[in-house]
């Protein structure tokens, strides 16, 4: 959500490069972050388009999301409000409400904690929150089951490149049982890697502009399988 350096080693404390009981060479942890914030810059320059191609796009997300969740009575779903040119799903989360499902947003409580989830509604009261971002005044706070989360890049194993601050990676490492992850981009936003540190938490399926659609667990088996010659 804000532009900081995907926790990239900040001296002379390293606390934060222990993750899961497994430490990261402070080196790595800043070039790594210095290369996911080159990469950050350019993929968001990328996201600038015509109004028309914008459309085309975000009628493909918007189906497509429709085949892959199917919203309905009692489903809750974890959308986001749009910025910095992110695809708009708004007119996809008021027909998901219509359809009986409950809608949330993230909200940033405070910084460097996880996040929580207020129940929006079609033109419910909202509020500037942290980051200038419009958050509901008084929506519930509930557990969503499906999350959607918007991508500024992606790798081939669905790892995502966010805005910088790790909030969607904190929520998820904490959150049990694990939601449904699907992460939604425009076409351009792919990459082979972020080289994944071990707090970042993969989407389990990417749905982008193009129709192409990416899984994690599918990525995962396709590695584990041996290959066969004939």
């Amino acid at each position: 959500m804000d532009d900081s350096d995907d926790r990239g080693g900040e001296p002379p404390c390293f606390e934060h490069l222990i993750a899961g009981g497994e430490s990261v060479d402070p080196q790595i942890a800043r070039d790594v972050a210095r290369f996911r914030k080159a990469e950050r810059v350019r993929l968001l320059a990328g996201r600038e388009m015509s109004v028309e191609d914008r459309k085309i796009g975000t009628d493909i997300l918007i189906g497509g999301l429709d085949r892959m969740v199917a919203p309905g009575l009692g489903m809750r779903i974890a959308a986001y409000w749009p910025i910095r040119g992110e695809p708009d799903l708004r007119r996809w989360m008021a027909s998901a409400h219509e359809r009986g499902a409950q809608i949330l947003l993230p909200v940033v409580v405070r910084k460097d904690q996880p996040l929580e989830f207020h129940e929006w509604t079609p033109g419910c009261e909202m509020a500037r929150g942290v980051w200038n971002i419009l958050v509901p005044t008084s929506g519930t706070e509930l557990v969503p089951d499906t999350v959607i989360a918007p991508l500024v890049g992606v790798d081939e194993a669905c790892f995502r490149l966010g805005n910088g601050g790790s909030y969607y990676d904190r929520t998820l490492a904490a959150m049990q049982p694990h939601p449904r992850t699907i992460g939604i981009g425009f076409a351009g936003c792919r990459l082979k890697t972020i080289f994944p540190m071990p707090w970042d938490v993969p989407m389990d399926e990417v749905l982008l502009s193009d129709g192409t659609r990416l899984s994690h667990q599918a990525r995962n088996y396709a590695a584990a399988s041996p290959r066969t010659t004939t």
